[in-house]
């Protein structure tokens, strides 16, 4: 009986430290969403890192573009999937000089306009050297950095972009949905 007390010591020693290392690498934040950010329109910070675990839909956005719109289809995207784990994050850009000077604006176009009610982000550039830091991660991992507002990415639960879209698909298309499904299912 007394040579088990210390296997078993062992064993149960071995576990907490193997569980530990475990949990503590479930809890990484992938370098995609290893930043804070701030809300729109608000003084309050997000951290991007509350996001891991969870598949994504980022997008570029802008207030007087002709793909504005499309703000209306990501809601529907965001309230279709978000039951499932699916989190749509926007960043307002004026890399394309149409977004609002100010974010009151912005934010009245999104929420007041459009009824977006999933994360939107303070405006900040997503391309070239001055790109935000989610938008350098981007690129880093190969994807197409946007070429125009409206650009679409899907993003597993890893934090690796799996699918790109550019401005002019649609969130309510057949690629898309099918991109955010595989990402839901973790494919």
């Amino acid at each position: 009986m007394r040579t088990l007390l210390p296997m078993m010591s062992l064993t149960v020693l071995a576990l907490a430290v193997f569980g530990a290392g475990a949990v503590q690498a479930d809890e990484t934040c992938p370098a995609l969403l290893d930043h804070q950010a701030q809300k729109l329109h608000s003084s309050e910070q997000v951290d991007l890192c509350a996001f891991r675990g969870r598949p994504l839909v980022l997008v570029n956005t802008a207030s007087y573009c002709g793909f504005t719109r499309q703000f209306e289809g990501l809601q529907a995207l965001y309230e279709r999937y978000a039951d499932d784990g699916l989190e749509v994050i926007g960043f307002p850009s004026n890399d394309f000089r149409q977004e609002a000077d100010d974010e009151a604006t912005t934010a009245e176009v999104c929420r007041v306009n459009y009824g977006v009610r999933f994360t939107m982000l303070s405006p900040s550039p997503v391309t070239g050297d001055a790109a935000n830091p989610v938008f350098a991660e981007l690129a880093r991992q190969g994807a197409e950095l946007p070429r125009w507002n409206f650009h679409k990415y899907v993003i597993d639960r890893d934090g690796q972009v799996t699918a790109s879209f550019g401005s002019r698909t649609e969130p309510d298309s057949e690629a898309l949905l099918a991109a955010v499904e595989a990402a839901l299912a973790g494919r």
